[in-house]
This record gives C-alpha cells, sequence and structure tokens, in this order.
C-alpha cells in the first residue's frame, strides 16, 4: 500500500521544492522506508534535451536514457538511488501519450477531454512510478496557479480522494518574505498561494515556509491557524550554507512527528550520523584546493549543476573545500593563460555543444599537459584533449571534429551514423537528425586498462557502467598514431574510446562518460574524487 507525499509551490519558482522533496525522502528513507521520487513537469517540451542550459539548467541523464530535469539529480544524490524514465515525465509526453492511443482508436470513440483523459494518464504514471515503494514522493513543477499546472493539480486532487486521508500528504512550499523597510517578516504570500491552492480543492497539510530569518512562534501559529494545518506542520526552511543540511534542519525542526502522525509510520529516527559528519566537513573543511572550471555557460552555474555537486560530494569525502575558478573559455581566447586561469591546483574542461570557445578550452588542456598540473576532461573535454594532442603532438595542424568543421580533413572526432543505443535497438543519426533524443544516452559499460589512473581510481574494476550524453564519438583510425605518441587509452565500449590519459603526466584522464551523474554525497564518483586527490598532491608538491 504506498504512500503518496505531494510536493508543490506557491508565491514564485526557484523556492527549493526539488531539494524538499529529496530531503524528506531522504529522512524517510533513514529510517528504513524504500522511498522513490517523481517529477512532473507542465512543459510541453518532450524533455528537456533540447532546451538551453541558459534557460532550464543542466538536463539529467538516467541510467536507462532519459534526458530529465536537473532535480532527479537532487533525488538520486541525496536518497543514493537509480532513478529512470518513469521518475520523470512531462505534459508534452502526457498529450504525445493521449494523442497516439486516440489515434489508434484506444478510447473507442470517445471525446478526448482533459477530465478524464489527460488526468487518468497522468494519475497511471504516478501509480506506476510508485509500484513496490512504501513512499512515493511527487514533485509538481512550477507554481500554484499556472495554467499549465491545473491538470496535474486535479490528479492530485482526485488521488488523495481515491486513497483517503493516511496515504495522501500534501505539503506545500511557499515564501514568507523579510521586509526590510518594516523590519518583519510577512505570511500574506503564503496565505494568498495556500486559497489559490483550496480554490482548486487541495488542502495542504504542512507547510515548508522558506525565509531569510527565523520564523517566530507567533508567526508560526498565523500560518498554522490561516491555512488551516497543525502548529507542528509549519516547517521552517531557512537558506543554509550547503544543500544537504536541509535534511538535518527538517529533522530538528520536528518534521518527522506529523509525517509519522498522518501516515501512521513506527517511531524510527533517521539514522543521519554519517551525513551529518560529510555536511560538516563541507562547512568546516580541513583542507582547500583551487580547480579552474573551464567551460561556456558560466551565466547560469546550474548549466553544470551535477558537476559542481559532484566535486562537493569529492570534497567532503577528502575533507577538503574545492574551491571553483570560473573561466569562460573565450576569455581564454581573448587574453590568454596566464591573465584567466593563473595559479590552480587543477583544470578541469566540462562537457558542453558547439564551436563557441573550444579554442580557448584547448589552450587550457595544453596548458595542463605541458605544466603537469591535474587535468579532467569530461565528453567534449575528452575529444578536445585528443584533438589538442592530435595537433601539438603529432603535428597534425587540421586535426577536428566534425562538429566543428563537418567537412575537416582530420576528423579526429566523427560523427557514428549507426549505433546501438542503450536499449539494444538500432538508431541511425547523420548531422540533419532531429536533434531531440539522437544522442548516445545512458550507462553504457566501460572496459578498464589495468595500470593506469582509472583503473586505480575504480578500485581495480575491469568493467564499470558510467552515463552518456553526446553525439560524436572518437575516431580509431588516429588510436595508433596517439598511442605510439605516447597517448593511453584506458577505457573502451564496445570498440570505442571511453577514456584516454598522457603517459608523462603525474594526472590527466579524458572521460567520454559523464561521470558527475553517478556521484552521490555518501557515494562520490572514483574518478572525480581521484582527480580531488590528484590537485590536492599537487598543492601539496607544489608548497614544499
Amino acid at each position: 500500500m504506498t504512500k503518496y507525499i505531494f510536493v508543490t509551490g506557491g508565491v514564485l519558482s526557484s523556492l527549493g521544492k526539488g531539494i524538499t522533496a529529496a530531503s524528506v525522502g531522504t529522512l524517510l528513507k533513514q529510517t528504513g522506508l524504500n522511498v522513490s521520487i517523481l517529477k512532473m513537469d507542465p512543459y510541453l517540451n518532450m524533455d528537456p534535451g533540447t532546451m538551453s542550459p541558459l534557460e532550464h539548467g543542466e538536463v539529467f541523464v538516467t541510467a536507462d536514457g532519459a534526458e530529465t530535469d536537473l532535480d532527479l539529480g537532487h533525488y538520486e544524490r541525496f536518497l543514493n538511488v537509480d532513478l529512470g524514465k518513469k521518475n520523470n515525465f512531462t505534459t508534452g509526453q502526457i498529450y504525445h501519450s493521449v494523442l497516439t492511443k486516440e489515434r489508434k482508436g484506444e478510447y473507442l470513440g470517445k471525446t478526448i477531454q482533459v477530465i478524464p483523459h489527460i488526468v487518468g494518464e497522468v494519475k497511471q504514471r504516478i501509480f506506476e512510478a510508485g509500484k513496490g515503494k512504501d513512499v512515493l514522493i511527487v514533485e509538481l513543477g512550477g507554481t500554484v496557479g499556472d495554467i499549465e499546472g491545473l491538470p496535474f493539480l486535479e490528479t492530485i486532487r482526485q488521488i488523495k480522494h481515491e486513497l483517503g486521508s493516511e496515504r495522501v500528504i500534501n505539503i506545500h512550499v511557499t515564501l514568507v518574505p523579510y521586509i526590510k523597510a518594516a523590519g518583519e517578516l510577512k505570511t500574506k504570500p503564503t496565505q494568498h498561494s495556500v486559497q489559490e491552492l483550496r480554490r482548486i480543492g487541495i488542502t495542504p497539510h504542512m507547510i515548508i515556509a522558506r525565509c531569510e530569518k527565523p520564523l517566530p512562534k507567533e508567526l508560526r501559529k498565523k500560518i498554522a491557524v490561516s491555512c488551516d494545518v497543525d502548529m507542528d506542520s509549519v516547517i521552517e526552511c531557512m537558506d543554509a550554507p550547503t544543500i544537504y543540511q536541509v535534511p538535518l534542519n527538517f529533522l530538528k525542526d520536528g518534521i518527522m512527528n506529523p509525517l509519522i502522525k498522518r501516515f501512521r509510520l513506527a517511531e524510527t529516527e533517521p539514522k543521519m550520523e554519517e551525513w551529518d559528519i560529510l555536511v560538516k566537513r563541507i562547512i568546516a573543511p580541513r583542507d582547500e584546493v583551487t580547480i579552474a572550471f573551464v567551460g561556456k555557460y558560466l551565466g547560469l552555474k546550474e548549466s553544470y549543476k551535477s558537476l559542481t555537486e559532484a566535486l562537493i560530494h569529492a570534497g567532503a569525502a577528502l575533507d577538503t573545500r574545492i574551491d571553483l575558478h570560473w573561466v569562460d573559455s573565450e576569455d581564454i581566447e581573448e587574453k590568454g593563460i596566464e591573465e584567466t586561469i593563473g595559479d590552480v591546483d587543477g583544470i578541469l574542461v566540462a562537457g558542453g555543444f558547439g564551436v563557441r570557445g573550444v579554442e580557448g578550452k584547448m589552450m587550457a588542456i595544453r596548458h595542463a599537459r605541458e605544466n603537469k598540473i591535474p587535468y579532467l576532461g569530461i565528453c567534449l573535454g575528452m575529444q578536445l584533449s585528443l584533438i589538442e594532442y592530435a595537433r601539438n603532438v603529432l603535428g597534425i595542424e587540421e586535426a577536428n571534429s566534425v562538429e566543428f568543421d563537418p567537412e575537416t580533413k582530420e576528423p579526429v572526432i566523427y560523427l557514428i551514423d549507426e549505433f546501438i543505443d542503450q536499449s539494444g535497438k538500432k538508431q541511425v543519426r547523420t548531422h540533419t537528425s532531429p536533434l531531440g533524443g539522437t544522442m548516445r544516452l545512458g550507462a553504457y559499460p566501460c572496459e578498464i586498462k589495468e595500470g593506469t589512473k582509472l583503473f586505480e581510481a575504480y578500485g581495480g574494476k575491469k568493467i564499470i557502467y558510467e552515463r552518456h550524453r553526446h553525439r560524436y564519438e572518437a575516431n580509431p583510425a588516429y588510436r595508433e598514431r596517439l598511442e605510439k605518441a605516447g597517448l593511453i587509452v584506458s577505457g573502451e565500449s564496445n570498440g570505442l574510446i571511453e577514456a584516454v590519459e598522457v603517459k608523462e603526466h603525474p594526472w590527466f584522464l579524458g572521460v567520454q562518460f559523464h561521470p558527475e551523474f553517478t556521484s552521490r554525497l555518501q557515494n562520490p564518483n572514483p574518478s572525480i574524487l581521484a582527480f580531488a586527490k590528484a590537485a590536492l598532491c599537487y598543492k601539496n608538491e607544489q608548497s614544499d
């Protein structure tokens, strides 16, 4: 008998519904319950795959190859679980599914309407995601009052009606703003937001109050009375020095009491000791290193959310703060290495698409290679390290990727027209294929060469599974020449080059996969952890 927690947001977006959902899930999981999370996105895109990172932040990729909202990354990182396609859906997917069924005649000539057909499809997917779980937490994107969210809210209302109050909890995340001129917190936006929710037919059982200042007892009482919730169900959520402190703050504020009471759970205290130690290390670490983070979507740091979080995980494991020195790759082209990168302990070149800024990234790679600075290149960062090596070590001046120049005479990085995807189906893609869903997506095996830095990082494992999101591959035609010149192919996937290292370098690794997608607070990704260790060693050597 799965229990459901629905998380909605009011007043404005970006209040932290995803962190709230993940935090509640973490606490319940640490009491021994089998917990999963689902994100419902009200936008009409089929998935975020074709959205600009500047518009929507990072696209997170699941093991089964779904391109999803970045909140799924938070869920996986907090709960230390693998989620999949069924844990995220959009309005676009719902309408596509319903209209496909209509075209096949599955509705037997009925008029297709939002109620019951769209709502029914949403409901079916929620129940599917909840199968076999003790608790499913369902987060609705957007803000109450948005026209796009109405079918989802109607679904939530119906599920509460169908399952009864002992199996459903509605949590509403809302803003209690601090008005500086008046010197006080204001509850009116929360009251109006809850009124809007109740007008739709949903009464929240718990209010998570986002606020800049502590919530006084009289204001909690005011919110409880005006929003018709119990006093112990008004939970304060102030800004925290790290998002990983939020579950601990919720626990301290008594969030477990109303959850236990309403769901009639065993009164078990969540086991948060290990979590608490890691959070303390994030807030007040023993050591510190500086990493140059070279990218081109630096206007919105959310574009690299999983990667910045993965570095925090590695730092927590090493009791080290990883200070990121953000470097726009186009600035490197204009101002040069010394002025932009300067004195750092490691250089990281992240993934990305398109030709803009790639020369600056290659300048950073060359700088790391020639000066023996620890280097990690991810996806495009690996591909560019191959092009840089071909140009500057092998002397192939025209070495390039067909992504940047389709007519290049030296395609070190090229496009495989046919490949077997994550589900075992044959995919065909060309330069003119639609952009959505034509990449190599999801987890693929990587065979590791013994005695390499990658082999050492993964503790001697011969086969690992990491996630991908890319369209172009390293061209095996250049492999022999690259290897003769001192490049090591340390990882392969069905004959494709997955990882490369430089022989005469203390720590230089390029990986085609995205290691950040599998990193968790309690289980950091091995290659990112090894990179952070190498940066720490480099710093200590430089200071000796």
